[in-house]
């Protein structure tokens, strides 16, 4: 019988066992030098000085926190329906109003241009998938969603640095991983990064401000850190295996071609396009392989009547197995299934 080829699979090998081993014979699994210097490394990668970084104990977290930085509490706050449930979550803890906008045609990114004429204080703008977005940061206070993007570009620079302030999740199906949770803010604005870090410092305060512990462990920054090393030939197998899906004749949710001199993906998600995606999915299963409907229609934030095109897209497509350790006899078989002789 043909082995299970999973939907998601961990990317973990001996740097992050030795790098744990580390931290426990250190005898410091808070409040040490790992979190630091995983801030600092995490810079260096988005090309930002150090100290403009803030760790902290997930995506969610992070998005959290990056509200209270830019005095989100009470704000009519924009997202889109079509996205994780997490910025709802973070937008309700804010006591923020919700004012949910539909993804654009045929793209799982929001639609800019609706987003012109509706009346919010702040945006979250995620790239679905790896899929960045190009906006103008400069006239509405807004949040980069990059829990899915972490690499990818717009004009040539990383996002989370088009917008006021960006967040990344290293959860375990992330493109990296700090040991199952985990995420990061990062902002060129020292002050937001100030006040960010102010939040998560709850404890022996000489005031009376509220805060809360949202921290990352020693472990999680130690396995973040190993992670972040990789994160170059993490995103360069994923191209290689979502261009053997895309030669292969794979109708998959992409950068439009006009727009990649512009627009530099990472593949997050292989997502294809199928007018019958149980069929699909039945087959895949019938051949021992895992895929998933992205987004389902029950995930969305809101009345399907309200936001068409996040409905549709729910309705037609399926997300295939893409991971570094996808071997291509693997792939081989995916292909064998979904390419239609």
């Amino acid at each position: 019988m043909i082995q299970k080829i999973q939907h998601n699979k961990l990317s973990l090998g001996k740097e992050e066992e030795e790098a744990v081993l580390r931290v426990i014979r250190s005898g410091q699994l808070a409040q040490g030098k790992e979190i630091e210097m995983f801030e600092n490394e995490f810079c260096d990668f988005m090309n930002l000085p150090h100290g403009h970084a803030v760790a902290l104990s997930s995506g969610t977290a992070s998005l959290f926190v990056a509200l209270h930085a830019l005095k989100g509490p009470g704000k009519k706050i924009l997202f889109p329906n079509y996205v994780c449930s997490a910025l709802r979550h973070a937008v309700g803890m804010v006591n923020g109003s919700e004012v949910l906008v539909d993804n654009k045609k045929n793209s799982p990114n929001l639609d800019i241009e609706k987003t012109r004429t509706m009346k919010h204080d702040i945006k979250i703008i995620p790239h679905m998938y790896g899929i960045p977005i190009e906006f103008d940061g400069r006239n509405n206070t807004t949040i980069e969603d990059c829990c899915q993007a972490l690499g990818a570009k717009v004009n040539n620079k990383l996002v989370g640095l088009q917008g006021d302030i960006g967040f990344f999740s290293f959860y375990a199906t992330k493109l990296m991983t700090s040991g199952g949770q985990g995420g990061m803010l990062i902002s060129e604005n020292k002050n937001l990064i100030d006040n960010a870090k102010d939040y998560r410092e709850f404890d022996m305060r000489h005031d009376t401000k509220k805060r809360f512990n949202l921290k990352m462990t020693e472990l999680q920054a130690a396995i973040g850190r190993e992670q972040l090393k990789k994160i170059p030939s993490f995103l360069k197998r994923r191209e290689e295996i979502f261009q053997r899906y895309k030669n292969n004749g794979l109708n998959l949710l992409d950068v439009k071609p006009e727009d990649h001199d512009r627009l530099k993906p990472v593949r997050y998600r292989a997502i294809v396009k199928t007018t019958n995606p149980e069929k699909m999915m039945k087959s895949l299963k019938s051949n021992n392989v895992e895929t998933i409907i992205p987004t389902e229609d029950w995930e969305l934030l809101g009345p399907s009547t309200s936001f068409p095109n996040g409905v549709k897209l729910s309705h037609e497509t399926v997300s295939l197995p893409i991971y570094p350790s996808l071997t291509d006899k693997e792939i081989d078989i995916i292909l064998s299934v979904v390419v239609k002789k």
